[in-house]
């Protein structure tokens, strides 16, 4: 595809090669600037930038509507009209599809539909950099070596269909991941940023929050497996409820299949499912996590469908006051389980009421607490209770009456975060985080730090 063609142009001549009885096109125009460190110094830089294409092409049959998806990257113009083709083919060779629903339409055009893809590249470090060498002198004159990464990428994506859809958005996302290690490599921290374009990223400000946490690291405590309570940061927070998310089908709910299930039939909404007033919702428009304000789907599953493509996202609030809301559906799986339409919104936010900081959280905490930096290597248990298992990393810290005395060894844990919401005992300060585990997938993410009593270190965890 010659750099020369336009998204949206490539889009139209999509849609006009296709004889199918209904196309959705996405083109995806992506830009992405990356720099990395270690011991102090950088090491690399780049930008990169790409393309992908796909097709989604629906034939109506006797028994139903078909769909047939192919996407490929670096499609030259010579390509375009094979690849309508397989699309094509692909349906015409499948069966019905079970979520077949018509095309979405009457959706007004996005301002910019023509305009050229936004773009990203080195310039958007300008300020970051040179804040990242000063860190990186103080460091060193600190007894301390910082590693790490910043990554920032712009989509932009075009959808355009053949009921007459022509949707557009740009999508930023930065992350920055920091780690501080002592010399002799005995004691490390970690510290991570989720942001649109670095100018909210303090690294002075990190770098400040990793030494106090290698000072904490010098008096080292073991202690045993157990039931603790547990100090939940943002990011650990995050990592769990973004899981619950995941895992939060209506359709698999009503079937029988998850934790959101009704035992004797049906699903859970309408139940009670923490004492504290919790929130947890997701708003496309939300300021500074911002995310497509429309339905894009690549493929059908039980949470997506590839007919709802360009379907309008509204502000949905998943738990409301402790309550069960909203499971996520496609059109079809709401009228599988007669629920009201909620597609999944690219952002999740957790809001508890509390006004706490994580540092006054744990200033106010009586006897004895462990303090979590971050969770790692999630994995599913039982689908039944979501019940999940993980290791802790890059510092647990033993608090005793309010203060910090040292750091313990690592755990691993079994743990529902649907548990966890029904035993928290405290929600902190709602404050944008980096989910450590799931970065890469998901980082438009608000969470409150979370006091559980009894957080279960299910045993101890070496080598990490």
């Amino acid at each position: 595809m010659s750099r020369v063609s336009k998204p949206h142009e490539i889009v139209e001549r999509a849609l006009d090669l296709s004889t199918a009885d209904g196309c959705v096109v996405i083109a995806e125009e992506n830009s992405s600037a990356n720099l990395r460190w270690a011991g102090n110094a950088l090491t690399t830089n780049g930008v990169t930038r790409g393309r992908t294409l796909t097709v989604i092409a629906t034939v109506d049959g006797a028994q139903g509507t078909a769909s047939g998806v192919v996407s490929r990257s670096a499609v030259t113009p010579d390509d375009l009209e094979p690849l309508v083709r397989a699309a094509e083919a692909a349906a015409r060779g499948a069966g019905p599809a079970e979520d077949a629903q018509p095309l979405v339409s009457g959706v007004p055009a996005s301002p910019g539909f023509t305009d050229a893809p936004a773009e990203t590249g080195s310039e958007v470090f300008g300020a970051f950099a040179p804040a990242l060498g000063d860190s990186f002198t103080r460091a060193r004159s600190g007894g301390r070596e910082l590693y790490g990464f910043a990554h920032h990428e712009m989509t932009s994506t075009y959808l355009g269909t053949s009921t007459g859809l022509r949707l557009r958005h740009d999508q930023p996302n930065g992350t920055l991941e920091l780690n501080a290690k002592s010399p002799d490599r005995t004691r490390s921290a970690w510290a991570g940023r989720a942001t649109r374009d670095f100018a909210d990223v303090d690294p002075a400000e990190l770098d400040a929050e990793l030494a106090r946490r290698l000072r904490w690291a010098e008096r080292r405590v073991e202690l045993p497996a157990g039931r603790y309570e547990t100090l939940l940061p943002p990011t650990a927070v995050a990592d769990l409820l973004i899981y619950q998310y995941w895992s939060a089908s209506a359709r698999d709910a009503a079937e029988g299949r998850t934790v959101f299930s009704r035992p004797g039939g049906g699903t859970r909404i309408g139940e009670k499912l923490s004492e504290l007033p919790l929130t947890l919702r997701g708003d496309p428009h939300e300021p500074g996590l911002e995310s497509a304000p429309f339905v894009i789907a690549h493929s059908s599953g039980d949470d997506s469908s590839v007919f709802d493509n360009g379907l309008p996202l509204e502000p949905v609030r998943w738990i409301e006051d402790g309550r069960l809301e909203r499971l996520t559906t496609t059109r079809h799986s709401a009228g599988l389980t007669g629920l009201p339409v909620a597609p999944a919104v690219d952002n999740l936010v957790l809001d508890g009421g509390g006004e706490r900081s994580l540092e006054e959280m744990v200033a106010a905490t009586t006897g004895r607490a462990l303090l979590l930096t971050c969770l790692w290597y999630i994995r599913e248990v039982d689908p039944a209770s979501l019940l999940l298992t993980g290791l802790t990393r890059d510092g647990v810290y033993l608090v005793e009456d309010g203060e910090v005395v040292g750091e313990v060894n690592n755990f691993r844990f079994n743990e529902s975060p649907v548990g966890l919401l029904s035993r928290a005992s405290e929600a902190g300060r709602t404050e944008r985080t980096l989910p450590r585990e799931w970065g890469d997938y998901f980082t438009r993410a608000a969470m409150p730090a979370l006091r559980v009593p009894d957080f279960h270190m299910s045993s101890v965890s070496r080598g990490v």
